[in-house]
């Protein structure tokens, strides 16, 4: 059996290139790009527009690259997470997870299975790592989850460190924001990552994109025990990459600190916190820890998450508390794992 090769994650310039091979003029190229992006076409058979002999070249050789989620899992606070399989071997899983609120709608993807990062936190990290998604992998949860056509935002916060995959990442950017694609704004993507330095550079050079910092201890020391990356890229190197950009435009960045009981919610992480970040145009969000079964961390009181957050907002740190979504379901920050409940 002949495997047929994905179309779903080809930039134009690749569809248009295919369309020439099959003996079609370039212009194909657009019609097809518009039905995998804009009509979501789940079938070859339903590209109306392209002849109908060129239809059946295209079926005999390749496929669109859409599957549906496996299993769906429902929060009591309307949030959905979704188990996908990866495209080339179905064995291996990865999770996604949709964020209603009000009028935005907010999808979590991910862009590995597992991570290599092993944050002492994180249920995902303590998966290990299995595998990169393709570009593939990465849209087709963007066009196969329910309520696709309702997003307003997308964020890679899922399972994995997106510039431990750029490539792929990247590519996926492109499709979403470019006119034969989704013709979305930049600013509807935010990409987080935990300091992964050659790859954020790129990023910030080449794309548009928010920008979300995984800092979680401005102690390098400490952050060490929470996040092995702060050996390979210290956290202060970041902090001097990131001072060479201008985000007073319309270009957002922000730190995510998760906010452990007793471990890094003291006076005196906050003040390490507001003078690492002051020289930034910034905002901090703080994130409750979600406690994990057999990890040695405790959520800290409602209270002690209030008193943080009013001390830096005080002290001239914009800062807000993200509200827990999903826990019950294991969708909220830190507890992808594909482990269902």
């Amino acid at each position: 059996m002949i495997k047929k090769t994905p179309l779903l994650g080809k930039r134009l310039e690749e569809l248009q290139e295919l369309m020439v091979e099959l003996g079609q003029p370039r212009f194909r190229g657009r019609q097809l790009s518009e039905w995998l992006y804009q009509k979501r076409a789940s079938s070859f058979e339903e590209m109306s527009n392209l002849p109908k002999a060129v239809r059946q070249q295209l079926d005999d050789q390749y496929t669109i690259g859409r599957t549906a989620p496996r299993l769906t899992q429902v929060s009591k606070d309307g949030t959905e997470k979704y188990l996908f399989p990866l495209l080339s071997n179905s064995d291996l899983l990865f999770e996604t997870v949709h964020i209603p609120e009000g009028d935005r709608a907010t999808l979590c993807v991910s862009s590995q299975v597992g991570c290599k990062m092993n944050c002492s936190f994180c249920a995902t990290g303590k998966m290990g790592w299995s595998a990169n998604l393709t570009a593939t992998d990465i849209i087709n949860q963007v066009l196969s989850v329910p309520h696709s056509d309702q997003l307003t935002n997308l964020v890679f916060m899922g399972m994995g460190e997106p510039m431990d995959n750029y490539e792929e990442v990247v590519r996926v950017i492109d499709i979403l924001t470019s006119d034969y694609g989704l013709g979305w704004s930049p600013k509807r993507i935010t990409v987080s990552t935990i300091g992964v330095e050659s790859g954020l550079r790129r990023l910030l050079e080449e794309t548009n994109v928010h920008i979300a910092i995984s800092i979680h201890n401005a102690i390098p020391e400490e952050r060490l025990r929470l996040m092995p990356v702060e050996k390979a890229f210290p956290i202060d190197g970041v902090i001097r990459l990131l001072r060479r950009y201008d985000f007073s435009g319309q270009r957002r960045l922000s730190f995510e600190y998760i906010l452990f009981d007793g471990v890094n919610d003291s006076k005196t992480h906050a003040d390490r916190l507001i003078s690492l970040l002051r020289p930034l145009d910034c905002r901090v969000n703080l994130i409750r820890y979600h406690a994990i079964p057999g990890l040695p961390y405790s959520t800290p009181a409602q209270e002690r998450v209030e008193d943080f957050e009013r001390y830096l907002n005080d002290k001239g740190l914009r800062t807000t508390t993200r509200r827990s979504r999903g826990e019950d379901i294991s969708a909220a920050c830190g507890m992808l794992s594909t482990q269902q409940k």
